[in-house]
């Protein structure tokens, strides 16, 4: 017990003598200062696209956005200040912040330090992209693919600066997603991989590194968890709502597969799975029958309104959207809130008074 009460006193004494540390709420895997990149280009501009270039823009980068015609780049650009004004909203980001962070956005993809696509995940129109940037960006850009499956040598093999080309894999959605997935190939040197992870830090984020294979260390484990949850559900062997709420409380996972297969989107993940099974032959990325049916019926989750959940709005909803506005709040408005499936309906009341069931 005395020695107890030594070492307890000992340890406050050395607590008295530590100097503060000021908590400017940042993780200590970020940097806060900008390195060597100042401008960033950003291919295409959909989903993925905006969210990257949305977070580079926030982080003090030059941002230079290319997109197939001005049509997609107006929209592309709308929904990255849609995104940036639900952040002020919810009190993220001062309203300054955002008007500089839109100024340093343009559409272009000149004269750049770094270059990110994030074309869709198509083998063949990825190798033509980088091929082409090759030729226009200066020797000293490093080419990054935004590729959640695809392994990466594919893409550098079809430059002429291989050394200078590796994976940036961004999470959905990218402005609140905190990791970035980065891919090695044989030819990535060193310098290039040092620099990207000073980058992907500048910009808030946690690095991870995986060799260059099929889905790299995210998506080879998660393809397989969401294959099996939809085999289980073919075969009769629960619920989608109970395989949900089972891996919600069971492992404590924000959502269930059926809900995050919805919003990754079904012919994603059906691509992924495939570019899986082509690769390793193994039984456990084969995409099962219903994933198959349900991409060829058009039904892809959130974006199509349908998926393993039904998330078209009734005439009632689209009424009380049009009279209030969303009903979901901020979070709801960019990324389509579901039901929570654990909680029960509220009672309504009845016309004498009691509470129907």
């Amino acid at each position: 017990m005395r020695r107890r009460r030594e070492r307890q006193e000992q340890a406050r004494a050395c607590n008295r003598q530590r100097l503060p540390v000021p908590n400017n709420h940042v993780p200590r895997f970020y940097t806060l200062h900008l390195v060597t990149i100042r401008t960033v280009g950003v291919v295409g501009c959909g989903l993925m696209g905006s969210g990257i270039a949305e977070v580079c823009a926030r982080a003090g980068y030059s941002t230079l956005v290319r997109e197939l015609d001005d049509q997609l780049l107006a929209k592309g650009r709308q929904r990255i200040e849609s995104s940036m004004t639900t952040a002020v909203g919810r009190g993220k980001l001062a309203e300054k912040q955002r008007e500089e962070a839109l100024e340093r956005l343009r559409g272009t993809t000149n004269l750049c330090d770094l270059v990110i696509e994030a074309a869709t995940e198509n083998p063949e129109i990825k190798k033509r992209t980088f091929a082409e940037l090759d030729q226009i960006c200066p020797p000293h850009t490093i080419l990054a693919s935004n590729t959640s499956s695809i392994p990466v040598i594919q893409m550098a093999s079809a430059t002429r600066r291989p050394a200078q080309v590796l994976g940036m894999h961004f999470m959905n959605p990218v402005p609140v997603m905190p990791l970035i997935e980065y891919v090695r190939t044989l030819t990535t040197s060193d310098a290039t991989l040092e620099t990207a992870r000073a980058f992907g830090e500048s910009l808030g984020k946690r690095i991870i590194i995986s060799k260059d294979r099929g889905g790299f260390i995210v998506n080879f484990l998660l393809i397989p968890y969401l294959t099996e949850a939809v085999r289980m559900l073919e075969q009769g062997f629960a619920s989608k709502e109970d395989i949900d709420v089972g891996m919600m409380l069971g492992t404590s996972y924000p959502m269930g597969p059926f809900t995050l297969l919805d919003f990754v989107g079904l012919d994603t993940t059906l691509f992924i799975a495939d570019v899986l099974f082509d690769e390793f032959k193994e039984s456990r990325f084969a995409a099962p029958t219903l994933l198959r049916q349900m991409v060829a019926a058009g039904y892809l989750g959130r974006k199509t309104g349908r998926g393993f959940y039904n998330y078209e709005s009734t005439p009632r909803d689209r009424h009380r959207r049009c009279a209030h506005g969303s009903r979901r709040g901020a979070a709801g408005r960019r990324y389509g809130a579901v039901r929570n499936p654990l909680r029960r309906p509220r009672a309504r009341p009845r016309s004498d008074g009691a509470a129907r069931d």
